[in-house]
């Protein structure tokens, strides 16, 4: 092997093939993450991978499956994630091919793999040490590692004592059942119980017991050293290391965030004026201000049109923007010592609220009136309240037809005074723009949650 750094133009890569005939180990380098990223990578991610249902905490090497095989419809393959703190973990194998991407901590990770025969390890268990190799990979950098099933491996860190964490994983098991012809972990994994921990072999005991005793000398395990940026071992690429390792402790005191998840968005219209048949062409004659926004749901046709219109007025008491509730909040304290109806609630539906129990939908949703069809195909509610300065009326409707659902919320408004007309200048234009179309998009998205079947989520929104 050459002691001598070779500058590669692509991905430096590490090839390991056992004596005895079978797949190699391949390690490739990727890519050089910021100073301190693989710290607070680690960091991050393990926080919400401890906070994850399937958590598994075995085996110094806490894991996750994050997406599972489906045996039924031939899919064999699962996705877990994994991490291994600055302790590193014990030399294990699996009966399963394995493929993973990770990244190093900023203290860099030594990889160490080991292929030799079980026959040959039970006659003599230093023929362990005789197969080891080890490749260092420097701290912060992205790489891929693959290899056969029944590869013994361990990761640790690069520096004996380092207070980094060596890696934080994704590993695909690209044949979960791979190596497993029979017996009780088979049928484990078959049932949907297996995880990592269960899928892992540590090292016989007397093994164990011979490398406690006669642990190999690092400089004498042929070794490969990869790096990006700087030749291994030079002064350049010892004091880089020595600044991500400062990086990453720094970064790794710093808080991490939380975690979001957004679906497509609806596509949100504006008509010009409200769809035939809705009741807010009879509200307020002489209105100063008008407008109405549609959705279509695109999905399984069928169901009640009530049931749903309860349940998008659910919607809009559970589900509010975030943008939207802060600007009701800056709102309500403007005009509070102006004597205004405030309310946390949008204003288009903020009268959901109200304590007038007289006129229900859904024997739940104050409403001022309603309306469903003999079919059960449209319904829709008039929302509003009169205000010193202003009266609104809103209608919100359902109609389901053979495509899927279109929801619809409207509203018009007449001032009572020129300060009325003032508020709605100064307001038109984010009420047209955000407010309206994101409170009813929130809505709308709660939808499906609550009526998977009517309307599914797979192609949901136009």
């Amino acid at each position: 092997m050459s002691r001598h750094p070779d500058a590669v133009a692509g991905f430096p890569s590490a090839r390991i093939r056992p004596s005895g005939g079978g797949l190699p180990v391949e390690v490739v380098l990727l890519a050089q993450l910021g100073h301190g990223a693989g710290d607070r990578l680690h960091r991050e991610a393990g926080q919400r991978q401890r906070g994850h249902a399937g958590f598994v905490d075995a085996l110094d090497e806490p894991s996750v499956r994050v997406a599972a095989p489906d045996f039924a419809a031939g899919e064999r393959s699962a996705l877990y994630t994994f991490a291994v703190g600055p302790g590193g973990h014990p030399f294990h194998r699996h009966a399963g091919h394995r493929v993973f991407t990770a990244v190093s901590g900023s203290g860099g990770a030594l990889l160490r793999f080991a292929m030799v025969p079980d026959a040959q390890l039970a006659q003599d268990p230093a023929r362990f040490a005789a197969a080891l190799h080890h490749v260092e990979i420097p701290p912060d950098c992205l790489f891929t590692v693959r290899f056969g099933g029944g590869t013994w491996h361990q990761f640790a860190p690069l520096r004996a004592g380092s207070p980094h964490p060596v890696l934080f994983a994704l590993s695909c098991h690209t044949d979960e059942l791979g190596g497993l012809e029979t017996g009780a972990l088979r049928a484990q994994v078959l049932a949907g119980h297996a995880d990592i921990a269960t899928l892992t072999e540590t090292l016989p005991a007397p093994v164990q017991a011979w490398l406690a005793a006669h642990p190999p000398r690092r400089a004498d395990v042929p070794t490969v050293r990869l790096s990006l940026h700087a030749a291994p071992g030079s002064q350049r690429q010892r004091l880089c290391a020595g600044v991500r390792a400062f990086a990453g402790r720094l970064r790794g005191r710093l808080p991490a965030g939380d975690g979001y998840v957004e679906g497509r968005a609806p596509r949100v219209r504006a008509l010009a004026t409200p769809p035939d048949g809705s009741l807010l062409h009879a509200e307020l004659p002489g209105f100063h201000h008008q407008d109405t926004f549609v959705l279509r749901l695109h999905g399984q046709a069928g169901g009640d049109a009530a049931l749903l219109l309860s349940e998008l007025l659910d919607g809009f008491l559970h589900y509010r923007p975030p943008g939207v509730t802060r600007l009701m909040r800056l709102r309500n304290l403007l005009v509070r010592p102006l004597r205004l109806r405030t309310s946390p609630l949008g204003c288009p539906v903020s009268s959901l609220l109200s304590g007038d129990r007289s006129r229900l939908f859904a024997g739940r949703h104050p409403v001022l009136a309603q309306q469903v069809d003999r079919e059960g195909r449209r319904a829709q509610v008039i929302l509003g309240a009169d205000d010193r300065h202003l009266a609104f009326r809103s209608c919100v409707g359902v109609q389901v037809d053979a495509d899927g659902v279109e929801i619809s919320l409207g509203t018009r408004v007449r001032c009572h005074n020129a300060f009325g007309h003032a508020y709605m200048g100064l307001i038109a234009g984010v009420h047209h723009a955000y407010i309206v179309p994101a409170m009813l998009r929130m809505a709308a998205e709660a939808l499906p949650q609550r009526h998977a079947r009517l309307l599914p989520t797979r192609g949901l929104f136009a």
